[in-house]
């Protein structure tokens, strides 16, 4: 276990992490957040690993960004916390091994934006995706979001702040499958089957090899995106934006 809030599993050449925050969504507090970079940077470390499997307790995946004590944050703390999480995402975006998530319930923000940076996206049941940071002048995790939807759904999912159910985002690519959670031990069985098949040297070089025709962007794109965001959060005003956008959320 990496700490109270996530849960860690080792199953031969598959680590499972469970968000274990149920009580607030499995919300993306700064604990979690460490713990998760700490996991996964260790993880890739690990030769002999083929899958990181990552999912939720309770009843959602990740709600995202954890905002329940917003009173004490200033903007620098806020803009510190979202570049954890932006980094947190390109580690996982970056994983040399096949990542698979898990989603079910609502799956928001920045849990929305750490499904979305994982190879396999299965919705487990049914959930719900969204992409709120706009709404508050933040820009994470736009980029990688366009590059599996196409540049016409992230537009739409996130200038218009839509709630993208099962359905639309497995039709758009945000999700690979949906599968039945009766199914789900038998479906994991066979991609740990297809990860493991090759020796670990082969399995890490074709899986590089296929990220880097997916994911062109590269080092530099990743730069870019860090900026984006530090550009977006350092804007003076973040907390309070943060705010006024929950406030009006409350009254909608």
């Amino acid at each position: 276990m990496s700490g109270a809030e996530l849960i860690s599993r080792r199953d031969g050449g598959v680590l499972h992490l469970q968000l274990n925050r149920p009580d607030k969504g499995n919300a993306l507090s700064s604990t979690l957040v460490n713990a998760l970079t700490e996991a996964i940077e260790a993880a890739a470390r690990d030769e002999h690993l083929r899958l990181l499997v990552l999912s939720g307790a309770g009843r959602h995946f990740c709600t995202g960004f954890d905002l329940s004590n917003l009173d004490i944050e200033t903007d620098d703390s806020l803009l510190a916390r979202f570049v954890r999480v932006e980094l947190l995402l390109q580690a996982v975006h970056a994983a040399p091994f096949t990542t698979l998530a898990l989603a079910h319930g609502h799956t928001m923000g920045a849990g929305a934006d750490l499904f979305a940076a994982c190879d396999e996206r299965w919705i487990v049941g049914d959930a719900q995706f969204a992409f709120p940071g706009a709404g508050f002048g933040l820009v994470l995790g736009t980029a990688r979001l366009a590059g599996l939807v196409g540049a016409s759904h992230a537009a739409e999912w996130i200038e218009g702040g839509k709630t993208i159910d099962a359905d639309a985002a497995c039709a758009g690519g945000l999700a690979t499958r949906c599968i039945d959670a009766q199914a789900l031990d038998d479906e994991c069985d066979r991609l740990r089957q297809r990860v493991s098949r090759l020796d670990p040297a082969t399995q890490r070089a074709i899986h590089t090899a296929i990220g880097a025709g997916q994911h062109s962007r590269g080092p530099t794109g990743d730069t870019e995106d860090l900026a984006r965001l530090v550009r977006s959060a350092a804007r003076p005003g973040l907390r309070d934006r943060i705010a006024a956008y929950r406030a009006a959320m409350r009254k909608a």
